[in-house]
């Protein structure tokens, strides 16, 4: 049963369980309990499975770890400490497991202090990093606090000398579950987690987590299911810790009128005052070429503000050292401001921080709260954020984002189920720990809430894959990894090599195609394959902050030299954030509100009135929003959860535009608009120019393109398997493929020491995808990765929704004819034109596409109640 925990324990309650050595640590260092402290200690305590969700900064790994030091003190003293595992600690990020190990130094010196003598309690780091010579001293004198990651834990599980370790362990705690919940790396774990209590009995499961939704579900994750009902789990939910001092701010007062160039000086402007107003500044990009871009500019604009010393870039495509020197200068307080893209959102310790800044909006609340939570990093304490806007689009967005985040209104993760690739990877796992009975593997498999759902068929289906009973593949060398007794009911591992081969494949990260970059034999970071491929001899580029000269490239590395002046090539785009399901639809609630407000004829005053009740922004945020909306309804009609518009507009060259007003986020834009596409394509066979984006979608073609009859035959019974069709043959097919194939094993990316080039495994997952559609569309992996394709890289089940909403009428169509895009298409029209405008010329196009309409509707306006 998941309850949530209403109990708080008072200082004294806390105390009587406590090691008297762990008490008088505790009352040397704090006042008090935290709230999340008083509501979770006895619980731990008493083994009780739990689910802590409080924001960064309320000590939550103190929470976990208080209990459990308390019992390895009181056995340590009675001299009971025995050579095993006691506490398996997981987290997502090997930077966190390197801190939660110096975070644990202080209770653990401070308690040996005052017991007056060593106690012998052991923690350490095992991780992909960690060295054979740390191995083997870790079986000799195992660790009583075992810190790691969710790939080690599945390695270590089939290490016969380390599993013995294992058979004592009474906790394991999950860090940051949110961030694992939501894809893959947790699907792994949660089996990870079954495969251990069938190892050794129950024990106490502990998730520490920052604001999530929805945390019953999370809750389930973290303690799966015994025969198809959930293990008990209790939630502590505090959110009221932290006040939230957070504003929407623009750097000019109207920012269509503003040219690019203003707002681009304005907006860096703004940073540099927020900087130097504070100590310690946090900025957030959405993406490593945004981090690359601010700190490149912020040091040629301000040069006697900035420089190598005071301002660093931190993501994930930067060296190992370079990330931890970035870290450790921040956690000393040697910054003025960090520029980072998503890498320093969970919850690495870097010390104090004043300000935390987004640039754009973070596209979910969860994430903004996440992000803001790193500031005021003490109880009590404001999180201070702000969010600086830079198009119409963005504002009306943030300041509903904003709305929510103040309202504690978060927007739901999705947990993906029953992963077939995932599960053939576990299963060649458990062949190798010993021969099982196939029911029974079935039933332990099912008791992970990723797989609770999981039909006989699947399983069967994966076995029979794994056993190579598909003797085409061998044509592809794929063969068979395990063996299948039917009399017995049995299977088992095959080979020799299957334990090596197993623990170097593991694992859920698909390899990405990084390149070194290298400047004086040092790695200085890593660069993505297609943007090495426009690289020429004398190319200079930003990375880390820094240029770099490009001399040469040899495989998978380039040599470069340090550079001065402006960077010759951009930087890359990498994958954007997708804004959430559930803020889309608040943002369209709130276009639906100022569409009553203009229907009934409102005056200006009043809907600024109710601007200002409705969101918290400012005049200027408030004017700007007025303006965009009330040119949308006066030019065309304003979109919202009750109506879908489709646009019709004839562009540059004759070329026609279908625009579908889709505020549904990019996931399920992208879903709607290849079903729609792929009917157009075969009902005219013409080619169809596709681009998406959070707001809405447009098909482009020089022909006919009939895009509401093409629309109106999705039915909420043919549309997954339209989709579904219309992924055949398409790249996003043929990657997911790749990955699945990696999982599932068909590909090893690493075989007897050598590791597979990113290249060479495109290569052969093209060449294995083609073989299996013709051998079984069923095939499980092929089946898996469209899958992943409609669940999980796009978003089927919600598109579906819509598609349900316009059949029963509950959302209604309408199209318009316009010459010149609507104000809502503006930022979608000319994304399609970024090919041949630069920034400049598109901030021109919108400004003239702006004055059009505004000479369009100057008599609409003048009648404005």
């Amino acid at each position: 049963m998941i309850e949530e925990q209403t109990k708080s324990y008072s200082k004294k309650q806390i105390y009587k369980i406590l090691h008297p050595w762990v008490r008088q640590w505790f009352n040397s260092k704090f006042e008090d309990f935290t709230p999340a402290q008083k509501k979770s200690i006895i619980d731990i305590h008493k083994k009780n499975n739990i689910l802590i969700s409080s924001p960064t900064g309320s000590g939550k790994t103190l929470t976990a770890f208080l209990s459990i030091i308390s019992e390895l003190t009181t056995l340590a003293e009675k001299d009971k400490l025995e050579d095993k595992v006691y506490c398996v600690y997981i987290s997502p990020l090997k930077a966190l497991d390197n801190d939660i190990e110096k975070n644990l130094d202080e209770p653990l010196e401070g308690i040996e202090k005052i017991a007056g003598k060593d106690l012998g309690i052991r923690k350490a780091v095992r991780t992909g990093d960690t060295t054979q010579y740390q191995r083997q001293k870790m079986l000799k004198k195992p660790p009583h606090i075992l810190i790691t990651t969710p790939e080690t834990l599945s390695i270590l599980l089939v290490a016969p000398k380390f599993r013995e370790k294992l058979s004592n362990v009474k906790y394991v705690i999950v860090d940051e579950i949110h961030s694992l919940a939501e894809n893959k790396r947790g699907v792994h774990l949660s089996l990870s987690l079954e495969r251990l209590q069938h190892l050794i009995g129950n024990f106490t499961r502990i998730g520490l987590s920052a604001t999530v939704s929805p945390i019953e579900e999370v809750a389930k994750f973290l303690a799966g299911y015994e025969y198809g009902v959930e293990r008990n789990c209790k939630i502590v939910n505090i959110n009221y810790l932290k006040e939230l001092d957070m504003e929407v701010m623009c750097p000019v007062s109207d920012i269509v009128l503003a040219d690019e160039e203003d707002t681009r000086l304005g907006m860096y402007d703004l940073l540099d005052d927020l900087i130097w107003e504070n100590k310690t500044t946090l900025i957030f990009t959405n993406t490593r070429s945004g981090t690359e871009r601010f700190v490149y500019n912020l040091k040629k604009m301000y040069p006697m503000h900035y420089n190598n010393e005071n301002i660093m870039a931190h993501h994930s495509s930067l060296s190992k050292e370079v990330r931890l020197e970035t870290e450790n200068n921040l956690k000393e307080g040697k910054l003025k401001a960090v520029v980072s893209s998503t890498s320093l959102e969970l919850g690495i310790d870097i010390g104090y921080i004043d300000l935390v800044i987004l640039i754009n909006s973070p596209k979910s609340v969860a994430r903004a709260l996440q992000r803001i939570g790193r500031s005021g990093h003490r109880l009590h304490e404001k999180s201070r954020g702000k969010i600086i806007v830079t198009d119409r689009d963005d504002l009306v967005e943030c300041s509903v984002l904003l709305k929510n985040a103040k309202e504690g209104k978060i927007d739901r993760i999705n947990i993906p189920t029953n992963c077939l690739d995932v599960l053939a990877q576990h299963i060649y796992g458990m062949s190798i720990e010993n021969p099982w009975d196939i029911d029974y593997a079935f039933d332990v498999i099912k008791k992970s809430y990723c797989y609770k759902n999981l039909t006989r068929d699947d399983y069967e289906d994966v076995l029979s894959y794994m056993a190579g009973e598909y003797p085409e593949l061998e044509e592809r060398y794929v063969y068979a990894k395990i063996w299948i007794d039917y009399k017995k009911n049995t299977f088992g591992k095959r080979g020799k090599l299957a334990r090596m081969l197993y623990s170097t494949n593991i694992g859920t990260i698909p390899d990405s195609s990084g390149v070194l970059v290298k400047c004086d034999g040092e790695t200085v970071g890593k660069i993505e394959e297609d943007f090495m491929e426009r690289l020429k001899k004398g190319d200079t580029f930003v990375l880390g902050g820094n240029t770099y000269r490009f001399n040469y490239g040899k495989g998978m590395t380039i040599n470069v030299t340090p550079a001065m002046g402006p960077p010759t090539i951009p930087s890359w785009f990498s994958q954007q954030l997708p804004l959430s399901f559930d803020l889309a639809m608040d943002i369209q609630r709130f276009r639906a509100h100022m569409d009553v407000k203009f229907r009934y004829r409102r005056s200006k005053e009043e809907i600024m009135e109710f601007i200002h009740d409705y969101l918290y922004v400012d005049d200027f945020a408030a004017n700007s929003i007025y303006e965009y909306f009330v040119e949308q309804f006066k030019y065309a009609k304003i979109p919202s959860n009750q109506l879908l518009l489709i646009e019709y507009y004839k562009g540059f060259g004759g070329r026609r535009f279908v625009i579908f007003h889709s505020l549904f986020g990019r996931k399920v834009n992208d879903a709607l608009s290849r079903a729609v596409a792929y009917i157009v394509a075969k009902r005219y066979n013409i080619n169809v120019t596709i681009s998406i984006s959070d707001n809405g979608f447009y098909l482009s073609s020089d022909g006919k393109i009939g895009g509401l009859e093409s629309f109106r035959e999705l039915n909420p019974e043919n549309f997954e398997n339209i989709l579904s069709q219309s992924l055949n043959k398409t790249e996003t097919l043929a990657s997911r493929f790749r990955h699945c194939a990696g999982r599932s094993l068909m590909t090893l990316r690493r075989y007897k020491g050598e590791s597979k080039s990113v290249g060479r495994q495109q290569v052969r997952g093209k060449i294995l995808l083609k073989f299996v559609q013709d051998m079984d569309e069923n095939f499980s992996i092929l089946k898996e990765a469209r899958r992943e394709a409609l669940e999980d890289y796009m978003d089927v089940k919600n598109a579906l929704k819509v598609i349900e909403w316009v059949a029963s009428e509950e959302m209604d169509v309408k199209t318009i004819n316009t010459v010149i895009p609507s104000p809502f298409a503006f930022n979608l029209i000319s994304q399609g034109y970024l090919d041949v405008l630069n920034q400049n010329d598109k901030a021109e196009f919108t400004k003239r596409m702006h004055q059009a309409i505004l000479n369009q509707i100057k008599d609409k306006l003048k009648d404005i109640y």
